[in-house]
């Protein structure tokens, strides 16, 4: 524990949870949209349930950390394009990503309203499934950033644990803002299918600077703010499937 006495030590903490907290973003929205599936008193327990289990996610990853080491190194090659497991998972994880977006994309725009309640309403297991598939490729890259910045594992699991902090906090405020604006809901679905082409690319190894991606998300936050003034929450009602 001499690393609490350490200056460095604290500057990388605090830089560590700010980027683990900006990381996890994407997470929550997700969450979020998902966890609207289920009746009103079950959302806030799968939200903080979802934060939970990707807590929970990145501490047993650091925990092994030869484990994810070894994910990084090569497995087969195809087309001269090396695959490792965490390309796989990233691959997998971003294929889902672009498909469960997809989906929910078209259900909320050309979807019939109220379509699945007459056979079965979203389940509390099958959503939390859904969270926690995402929670662990969400986890793999996180965790791979924190092992490439900071070598103690104190601080690393200490960053993680007050950024979920920070997010079990704000989760339900981004939820409801979310929630109560459907066209912010279709712009937050549109994140996640550029997430989730980044995913897909970085499987092949095709790296996209982070920075861009950010940037075009913030530049379309802007846009929607100022459509959110000019239209003063003029209503807009998307289809609801369960």
């Amino acid at each position: 524990m001499e690393w609490l006495s350490s200056p460095e030590m604290w500057i990388a903490l605090f830089t560590l949870t700010v980027l683990e907290i900006v990381l996890g973003v994407d997470n929550i929205i997700f969450i979020s949209i998902l966890s609207t599936k289920l009746p009103a008193p079950q959302q806030r327990s799968a939200r903080r349930l979802g934060l939970v289990l990707a807590m929970v996610a990145r501490v047993g990853l650091l925990l092994s950390i030869s484990w994810i080491i070894r994910l990084t190194e090569p497995l087969f090659a195809v087309a001269g394009h090396d695959f490792s497991g965490r390309d796989l998972t990233l691959l997998v994880g971003g294929l889902f990503l672009l498909a469960k977006s997809t989906f929910e994309i078209h259900e909320s725009l050309e979807g019939e309203e109220g379509r699945k309640s007459d056979k079965v309403t979203a389940s509390f297991a099958s959503v939390i499934f859904q969270i926690l598939v995402l929670d662990v490729v969400f986890s793999l890259d996180s965790v791979i950033t924190a092992v490439g910045m900071v070598e103690q594992i104190g601080v690393m699991i200490a960053a993680i644990i007050i950024a979920v902090g920070v997010m079990l906090l704000s989760a339900e405020a981004i939820s409801a803002f979310v929630n109560e604006r459907p066209t912010v809901k279709i712009l937050a679905l549109s994140f996640l299918l550029l997430v989730g082409f980044s995913l897909v690319a970085e499987a092949f190894h095709q790296d996209i600077a982070k920075g861009y991606l950010y940037f075009a998300m913030a530049f379309s936050v802007f846009v929607e703010l100022i459509n959110q003034r000019i239209r003063r929450r003029q209503p807009v009602h998307l289809k609801k499937a369960y």
